[in-house]
């Protein structure tokens, strides 16, 4: 029973995500709420990022980059078809460690250079909780944000 509530928990996370991320186009990617605030773009690609990133501790090997981890954002246009690639694929990593993880395994701690020594589900729930909370910044700089300018480089 605790992996189809763990599997129901990631599905919802994922379509509250796709229903903010799906509304980002090339004309808001650029959006902010107040110039030091990151971009619709570099939040989403972030999101992304991370997933990956933490899916280290867990184990799973990944040649993601950490272009957005503890970096502000100075203005790179990612590229939005990659974006939601990263992004779909770290939703199916997520999904692939619930299905090969072990009921009793969930508690068992292991070590993160983040967070230090927790509970692989507390990592877990780490996830999700953080991209709910990029996708509500992205929901609000793409109703409330605005385009300051600035962008440099494509990535």
């Amino acid at each position: 029973m605790q992996k189809e509530i763990m599997l129901q928990q990631l599905e919802q996370s994922k379509i509250d995500c796709s229903r903010i991320l799906n509304k980002i186009n090339s004309e808001n990617t650029s959006f902010r709420l107040c110039e030091k605030t990151a971009s619709v773009g570099f939040i989403y690609r972030h999101v992304g990022e991370s997933i990956h990133l933490l899916a280290q501790f867990f184990g799973y090997q990944t040649t993601m980059e950490g272009t957005t981890m503890r970096r502000s954002d100075v203005g790179t246009v990612y590229d939005l078809k990659t974006s939601q690639e990263i992004f779909e694929q770290g939703y199916k990593t997520l999904e692939k460690l619930v299905n090969e993880t072990n009921e009793k395994d969930w508690l068992e701690e292991i070590e993160t250079t983040w967070f230090g020594k927790i509970s692989r589900i507390k990592l877990y729930s780490i996830t999700l909780f953080h991209n709910s909370h990029h996708c509500g910044q992205i929901a609000s700089a793409l109703v409330k944000g605005k385009n300051f300018g600035g962008q440099l480089t494509t990535n």
